[in-house]
């Protein structure tokens, strides 16, 4: 599935991030950066053990919840990583939706600063830290949608799911976000 918006193009996709031939790919990764399970690992493990001395070098203090930061693709087909940190799930009532934003937001900055035509996402936060898929493709969306009606860059945002489940539910959101429908 895709949508247009001015020039740019939102797209929708089930596969493996890791192997998206994009400028950037966003990193689901933990305030400290140190690697991990799922697509933080699997992230790590395409773009070589470079990776994990870049960002510790870079980034010895990693990255607060709610932001990102940039690395190299390492082995990977993207020029860059953007590690973001979203954050675990509380409830909702513990600054999440605004921390979840944050980090998309700041990897669309980085992909501006850095002149990135293209950009892939997974699903942050919706992994181990719990956050509800549905809740977390509309902050997700929403923010993406109106970053790019701001700066009108990148000219590709793409959502990378896992999972068809996940896939289904960034669609439908999407769909109701396009069409200006209130979301339940």
């Amino acid at each position: 599935m895709f949508v247009t918006l001015h020039h740019c193009r939102i797209e929708l996709l089930q596969g493996d991030l890791s192997l998206q031939a994009v400028d950037a790919i966003a990193n689901a990764a933990n305030p400290q950066l140190a690697g991990g399970g799922g697509v933080d690992g699997a992230i790590h493990r395409g773009a070589g053990p470079e990776l994990l001395q870049e960002t510790d070098r870079l980034y010895p203090n990693g990255c607060p919840v709610g932001s990102a930061v940039a690395t190299s693709g390492g082995c990977l087909p993207a020029r860059y990583v953007f590690h973001a940190v979203g954050p675990v799930w509380h409830g909702g009532h513990e600054g999440e939706p605004a921390l979840l934003a944050g980090a998309y937001r700041r990897c669309l900055e980085l992909a501006v600063e850095r002149n990135c035509q293209s950009l892939a996402f997974p699903a942050i936060s919706t992994g181990v830290y719990g956050y509800p898929k549905r809740e977390a493709a509309r902050v997700a969306l929403q923010t993406t949608l109106d970053f790019l009606r701001e700066f009108q860059r990148p000219s590709l945002v793409r959502f990378v799911l896992f999972d068809g489940g996940s896939l289904q539910i960034f669609a439908d959101v999407l769909a109701q976000l396009m069409s200006g429908s209130s979301l339940p």
